[in-house]
């Protein structure tokens, strides 16, 4: 007699393929996309969701998480300046403080933590799932294109691998330094872009917050990617800016959606 059920290779492939086309199906049409897995894309996911948004967010790699799980310079302690704190307290994130106004959490931990708290809040995560392009109508960002991360990774000669579309009422680009949904415009010449600056912490942080928003009709700029939209210095390794960021662009989505339900 055998410890674990028995069960055959058919019912545990089928399981896995229904759970998954089933929640797929569920969020081909969705209120927000998120992309880019990363500390702000996880904090604005949790918050949507937990205001019963129907949020999906996708990720590139097979982990999320982001710079969040390591830190600098492979060292897994993260930094967050004051008020950031209060978030951690929010996340229930132990902490440390190094200085006055200067806190050190642990990297894996705080992950595991933000990225628990966005699921548990209901947000729909796919990953290995890269951003391909936009889907535009009357002169708004109204969805993503997306394909599997391997396929890019295939000899040019196989890659005829077309893409799908997500529909979407609201997009945000929290893809990092790369701004992947930014560049998918700009390159067209349908909206201007920078590139992130040199480092300075202290007004990285600040500059990153204060320009989370809408960039275009139907698309949010978050955490890094709003550093290269506008041409912010970059911030390395403390993670205030990308908590709050997150929360921004959370609240700035969810009005985006008011707005558009009293229009039609």
């Amino acid at each position: 007699m055998g410890i674990f059920k028995q069960v055959s290779e058919a019912a545990i492939t089928r399981a896995i393929s229904e759970r998954f086309w089933r929640e797929f199906n569920d969020h081909i049409e969705s209120d927000v996309v998120i992309v880019g897995g990363g500390p702000s894309g996880l904090v604005a996911a949790r918050h949507l969701a937990e205001s019963r948004v129907k949020t999906l967010l996708i990720e590139s790699n097979n982990y999320i998480g982001g710079g969040f799980w390591i830190g600098g310079y492979l060292m897994n302690v993260l930094t967050f300046r004051a008020p950031s704190q209060e978030m951690l307290d929010e996340l229930k994130i132990p902490y440390e403080e190094a200085q006055d106004g200067l806190f050190t959490a642990d990297g894996p931990t705080a992950c595991s933590k933000l990225i628990s708290a966005a699921c548990d809040a209901g947000a729909k995560i796919i990953n290995m799932t890269k951003f391909d392009d936009c889907i535009y109508k009357n002169g708004r960002v109204a969805g993503v294109v997306i394909n599997w991360t391997p396929v890019s990774a295939l000899p040019r000669a196989i890659t005829c691998v077309d893409p799908v579309a997500i529909e979407s009422k609201v997009v945000i680009d929290a893809t990092g330094h790369d701004a992947h949904v930014v560049e998918s415009l700009r390159k067209r010449g349908m909206l201007e872009s920078k590139t992130f600056g040199p480092m300075d912490i202290v007004s990285s942080e600040d500059g990153v917050v204060q320009m989370t928003g809408e960039l275009h009709p139907g698309l949010i700029v978050c955490g890094m990617a709003a550093a290269t939209a506008y041409g912010i210095p970059r911030m390395g390794p403390t993670f205030g800016g990308m908590l709050l960021s997150g929360k921004k662009a959370a609240s700035v989505a969810k009005g985006m959606l008011t707005l558009a339900e009293i229009a039609a």
